[in-house]
């Protein structure tokens, strides 16, 4: 089937993805795109909030109805969306990795984080709200986040931002079909290939304490496998273990 979708453009709003979430209408696409110039409280995972300068990043929401996806591969939904900011993202630029669950990363700097919102209704999927803050354009960063990075540093001049969403929008739709079509597999297969640190040991932390280990995977329902240096699996979900600066191995740098 052929994915339709409308685009929705807000010169400010305080959150697309509250914006989308609330919206009261008859909604006559599969997928329905919210795009703000400026966010007042624009959103990342829990309290984390998204700096970005007016009219200088792709700030969106994009709202779709999986209901043929089960609750418990939801999962699958996050990684074909970081696929999609991947697959556009590499045609600019070398070095793109996804950072568990959903963010995109450029060597060790953080280019762009997606917060997911799903709605279930009669024990499936009914909505589900993905929230991308993308840098663009924006030439310096002031907030504490400790890395980020935006696609004008990298590539040294600026990106129309309305052909970056098109581009975007075309790969979300792409990815999108290979889960309605069900294949699970190569989306998830694709997303482990492409995981931010996905060979090597490298630091991290959970409530215990720090520890070295190395990525195994992640599970159908979105939770981390690591390795740890003593041979043992360690289960994490979001929230649940930081990553530690590469360069500095226990000072616990977040990257």
């Amino acid at each position: 089937m052929d994915i339709t979708h409308r685009i929705i453009h807000l010169d400010t709003v305080d959150s697309t993805n509250r914006y989308l979430r609330e919206l009261d209408s008859a909604e006559d696409v599969d997928m329905l795109v919210c795009v703000a110039d400026y966010q007042t409280a624009g959103r990342g995972q829990g309290t984390n909030t998204w700096e970005s300068e007016q009219d200088k990043n792709l700030l969106f929401s994009t709202k779709i109805h999986p209901a043929g996806v089960q609750p418990t591969k939801q999962f699958i939904l996050s990684e074909a969306c970081a696929l999609a900011l991947k697959d556009v993202l590499d045609m600019m630029v070398n070095d793109i990795t996804l950072k568990w669950p959903n963010d995109v990363y450029w060597r060790d700097y953080k280019l762009s984080g997606t917060l997911i919102e799903t709605t279930l209704a009669a024990g499936g999927l009914k909505d589900c709200v993905f929230g991308v803050g993308l840098n663009v354009n924006q030439r310096s960063f002031h907030s504490d986040a400790p890395n980020p990075v935006s696609l004008w540093q990298i590539l040294g001049h600026e990106l129309d931002r309305n052909d970056l969403l098109a581009q975007i929008i075309e790969c979300m739709k792409r990815r999108l079909q290979q889960v309605y079509e069900g294949q699970y597999d190569e989306i998830q297969q694709t997303y482990h290939a492409a995981l931010y640190r996905r060979e090597g040991w490298f630091p991290y932390r959970d409530a215990q304490g720090s520890f070295l280990a190395r990525i195994e995977g992640v599970r159908p329902d979105g939770h981390l496998l690591l390795c740890d240096e003593e041979g043992r699996e360690r289960e994490y979900a979001f929230k649940e273990v930081e990553f530690l600066g590469a360069r500095s191995k226990w000072q616990g740098a977040i990257v």
